[in-house]
């Protein structure tokens, strides 16, 4: 691709959201390039069952591999790398791309230096990062189902099961209760030593609902076949299947932010029916968005722009 070039649409982000929105513009007949740090929160899950057609369930790794191939059958272009800039330009957008070493947009090794990319549009598909608890091999533990970060995920799975909570400040109490009411009678708190700032009504319905807090510093977490014993610095060990970490989320959106878009209290994107920012064609999908995070939300979101997107772009030239 000549960095002269200017595409209908630039996506930030190659996770499930940010391919479904490459493979409807490439379908649509659109130019259009996927640039992809690999940082999609997808590769953590450990099986998924809350997506359409995967009965047994699916990893986030092969739902990764499966839409990879599925946009590559249509020619959708990656390029490796992460966005370090955006700016307006007289017909669009302009990107500051650095790519990945020795990757070049085809895939192939090349140039891997910093490049600017001209788009007329940009869907904005960066997601965001979960704020890890401060536990010992927390990947290996993610990765066997012991820590969770999404009870709308995969609460169904913990049912009948001893799940705790970690939560920290004003985070934890709403995904406790949430569990307590829709799957497991046995629920724990647990701050790790951290403040909770629980108001009275709070306090009251975590008692109400027999959800145990346990504030107490932890001189250990271990695992064993059963699952984690948490072990405080004073008191008897705790035993656990399942930990859910609340301890919320950061938002993967400076880029739109930079510009000028508009975003909640917490910096997630706010969008209109079509997925489009505030910022005149720069639109946003998935997980970086205000609202509930889910993939086949994202996916769907993705639709939404990918459409609005190639409704609304330039007619092409007769050379184009």
């Amino acid at each position: 691709m000549d960095d002269r070039t200017t595409l209908d649409c630039l996506v930030i982000g190659g996770g499930p959201v940010g391919l479904t929105a490459a493979l409807y513009l490439q379908r649509f007949r659109r130019s259009v390039l996927v640039v992809d740090a690999g940082a999609s929160r997808a590769r953590w899950i450990p099986e998924s069952h809350n997506i359409p057609f995967f009965a047994r369930g699916i990893a986030g790794p092969e739902i990764l591999s499966r839409e990879r191939e599925h946009a590559s059958r249509y020619g959708v272009r990656t390029l490796a790398g992460n966005v370090t800039a955006l700016e307006r330009t007289a017909d669009g957008f302009a990107a500051t791309v650095a790519a990945a070493d020795g990757v070049a947009a085809d895939g192939a090794a090349g140039d891997a230096g910093p490049r600017r990319i001209l788009s007329r549009k940009i869907l904005l598909a960066t997601g965001a990062r979960d704020v890890e608890p401060d536990l010992p091999d927390i990947a290996s533990a993610v990765h066997d189902g012991l820590v969770r970060y999404c009870p709308i995920c995969d609460g169904y799975e913990s049912i009948g099961k001893r799940v705790a909570v970690i939560g920290r400040g004003d985070r934890g109490v709403g995904e406790a209760l949430f569990i307590r009411r829709t799957y497991c009678r046995d629920v724990t708190l647990l701050s790790l030593g951290s403040r909770l700032e629980l108001s009275d009504d709070d306090a009251r319905e975590l008692r109400e609902r027999g959800v145990s807090v346990v504030t107490a510093p932890v001189a250990r977490l271990d695992r064993d076949e059963a699952g984690v014993r948490v072990l405080p610095r004073d008191g008897e060990a705790l035993s656990f299947d399942i930990l859910y970490a609340a301890l919320g989320i950061t938002y993967r959106s400076d880029l739109a932010l930079d510009l000028g878009a508009a975003c909640d209290d917490r910096k997630a994107l706010i969008v209109d029916a079509h997925a489009q920012t505030s910022v005149e064609g720069l639109y946003a999908a998935g997980d970086v968005v205000t609202g509930l995070d889910q993939i086949v939300v994202g996916m769907g979101q993705a639709a939404l722009a990918a459409t609005h997107i190639h409704n609304r772009c330039e007619p092409r030239t007769q050379d184009e």
